[in-house]
């Protein structure tokens, strides 16, 4: 079928296609998850569902971005064993018969591995495409494993000529561009693009600019589900050449999404009805829900466990994790000690009733004497202080750590964003677990988030007191957050500066801060690089999250006022 062979370098490959028919070419979107590392059921699964897109009348199956091992892969692209597995699985593949198959997958050859597009048509692999753009930001790291592609691919079907990309390069100009110049009809794009609140927004307006500026359609195909810290959220897109969203997938869900294209008139059929629009609130939900949900399962635990405080984080981490695994695997542990409220103990009650799930309490009064006895001869000339302090939080969390050991639930930690950013949290106590729901949470948006989910049910499921009362540790008597770090919300705009903004202790100053709260949130915020290292990880939903995305050095003569 090819007219010149694909390379990994050189300027355009164009395929033929057997069929050449004008008429009307129908896609079939496939937005679903790919687990990463099963090759094997990755390919079961492409198999049935390419199938079933034919049966439903589809000529062209587009399946997203390294769809075939699961993204990111990371390291196990350098496993000496993947090339031979890629091989095998693409032979499987190739037998689908009657039905187009696009699909990610990595290339190897002699010039190296690539991040890759396969045409597959009628028992053999026609053509491949090399990802031209390798995106080595963020969560990013594809230059560590991939080589650069430099040619354009198009291939002709039933008259249309189909040009192919992949994620990152629809986010550049050349590469659409040299399509359009070498006559691309239309363009497919598969990809695995992360989560991140706004996201959607962010695509729909580049899409638009890229239709609309080479007057080239857009099939657009996105994973959905989570790996790691990461979550991706679907949203596959059908984009008209001048721009006009044709078809829509809905968010988080798995897809086949079926569109019709018109060769002669260049035109998409549009969606009878756009999936429904999601909240900020929403889409941030739906994301903690699904990252919690993957990691849990596919890391074989029979359920969770947490530290249900009577407090607002760990309120909403039982919410999101109901939701996200049912109530009868969810383990909520009441540890109350002498500073506890009785408002606490009753508000956890109430909520672990409402949630239906498996509740006990069991007091942290012995295990907290105990450590104060072994260590009374060392303590002798020393004055209590945040050490006292910390052994009620590192029982609690022997106690969650015996609890999994013994019956097999991971524990999930419920520390937010502005508590990991400042250090508020206990090393081996409060911080212990598999998986932080929280992680990348700023203490505002947890307060926002609790009241979204309230009103998704006539019944509150998380007690307003717990949303209105002052926030407290409960590690000593009438603590509170406030004691100790400034207001959330004057805390929370500091952060999203320095954070996700990456703004200086200068400009944050300029921006209208208190100097000597500028001074102290920053210095909070390194200092406690160390702690963050250790913490468990947690499912990415702001622009920069705490992790692969902010790699500082744990130890740097940095200065904050620079």
């Amino acid at each position: 079928m090819p007219k010149t062979k694909a390379t990994p370098t050189g300027d355009t490959t164009t395929l033929n296609s057997v069929d050449t028919h004008l008429g009307k070419i129908t896609f079939a979107l496939i937005q679903t998850n790919f687990w990463v590392g099963d090759i094997a059921g990755n390919v079961k699964k492409m198999h049935a569902l390419a199938i079933d897109a034919k049966n439903r009348g589809a000529d062209i199956v587009v399946f997203p971005e390294l769809s075939l091992v699961g993204y990111p892969p990371e390291d196990l692209l350098l496993r000496p064993t993947l090339g031979e597995r890629v091989k095998d699985a693409m032979a499987k593949l190739a037998e689908i018969d009657g039905i187009v198959t696009i699909l990610g997958y990595p290339h190897i050859d002699q010039h190296g591995t690539f991040n890759s597009a396969a045409i597959l048509q009628g028992g053999v692999q026609k053509g491949f495409y090399h990802k031209q753009c390798l995106p080595n930001y963020g969560i990013f790291d594809e230059v560590r494993y991939f080589k650069q592609g430099r040619n354009q691919v198009l291939f002709d079907y039933k008259g249309a000529t189909i040009g192919l990309l992949v994620c990152e390069d629809i986010w550049h100009e050349h590469p659409i561009k040299a399509l359009k110049e070498q006559g691309a009809d239309l363009v497919v794009v598969i990809n695995a693009s992360p989560f991140e609140i706004g996201k959607q927004a962010q695509r729909k307006a580049l899409l638009e600019k890229q239709a609309s500026t080479h007057q080239l359609p857009i099939v657009y195909v996105n994973t959905v589900g989570a790996q790691d810290d990461v979550v991706f959220d679907g949203g596959s897109l059908i984009v008209q050449a001048d721009g006009q969203i044709a078809h829509e997938a809905p968010r988080f869900l798995n897809q086949l999404m079926m569109a019709q294209y018109d060769v002669p008139s260049k035109q998409f059929s549009s969606q009878a009805k756009a999936p429904l629009m999601l909240s900020e609130e929403s889409e941030m939900y739906q994301a903690l829900v699904v990252g919690l949900r993957d990691y849990v399962n596919r890391s074989g635990f029979k359920g969770v466990i947490l530290g249900l405080s009577g407090g607002i984080d760990s309120a909403l981490s039982l919410c999101i994790a109901v939701d996200a695994l049912g109530s009868d695997r969810v383990y909520a542990v009441m540890m109350p000690y002498e500073y506890t409220s009785s408002i606490s103990l009753e508000d956890a009650e109430a909520q672990a009733a409402r949630l239906n799930v498996s509740y006990t309490v069991c007091p942290i009064h012995d295990a907290v004497a105990g450590l104060r006895s072994s260590l009374a001869p060392l303590f002798a000339n020393s004055q209590p202080d945040v050490t006292e302090e910390n052994l009620q939080a590192r029982a609690r969390g022997t106690i969650l750590m015996a609890l999994s050991n013994k019956f097999g639930h991971m524990v999930i930690s419920t520390g937010n964003k502005s508590e990991n950013a400042v250090g508020y949290a206990t090393l081996y106590g409060d911080m212990v677990g598999g998986f932080d729901v929280l992680k990348d949470v700023y203490k505002t948006d947890v307060y926002r988030l609790a009241n979204y989910r309230n009103r998704l049910e006539d019944t509150p499921v998380i007690p307003e007191r717990v949303i209105t009362r002052p926030p407290s540790a409960e590690l000593r008597p009438d603590q509170k957050d406030q004691d100790s770090l400034p207001d959330y919300e004057l805390l929370d705009s500091i952060l999203r500066l320095y954070i996700e903004e990456d703004l200086g202790y200068k400009a944050i100053v300029a921006a209208g801060f208190e100097p000597s709260v500028v001074e102290k949130v920053l210095g909070m915020v390194d200092k406690a690089e160390y702690k963050r290292r250790q913490g468990a990880i947690g499912t990415k939903i702001t622009k920069k999250s705490f992790g692969r995305e902010r790699r500082y050095p744990l130890v740097n003569g940095w200065s904050i006022k620079g």
